[in-house]
């Protein structure tokens, strides 16, 4: 499976941006989807993750009631919406498979099939 998160940009604190991550391949088929955030010189971040029954895990406390996961799986896409952005959410975007069930949900590691990032910078 191939994963391609697009749909980032510049925006002003307070804006909103929806990123996408198209899948391609069989894996999307009942598999999980997470994303991540990275910024410069900080670990890969979790951000939240979606089941294939559009059940969504705990968000991320940083982006709770601000960001929304949704997928639709006849299109194999997931999306993150994005409100009220402010400068910390400034980092490159991501979105994997999860893949190792024995590890945690919100560890990259538990991840794979990772997508080649989008970045979203938020001025103040």
């Amino acid at each position: 499976v191939q994963l391609q998160a697009s749909g980032g940009g510049l925006v002003q604190t307070g804006g909103s941006l929806r990123l996408s991550c198209a899948a391609s391949g069989p894996t999307f088929e009942g598999a999980t989807i997470g994303w991540f955030r990275q910024a410069p010189g900080k670990e890969r971040e979790f951000v939240g993750a979606i089941n294939w029954d559009g059940s969504t895990k705990p968000y991320a406390d940083s982006v709770k009631d601000r960001f929304t996961i949704s997928r639709d799986n006849a299109k194999s896409t997931v999306y993150l919406e994005m409100n009220n952005l402010k400068p910390e959410d400034t980092a490159t975007y991501y979105c994997a498979v999860r893949r190792f069930l024995s590890r945690p949900i919100t560890t990259p590691r538990a991840y794979g099939y990772w997508g080649q990032g989008t970045q979203v910078t938020v001025s103040s």
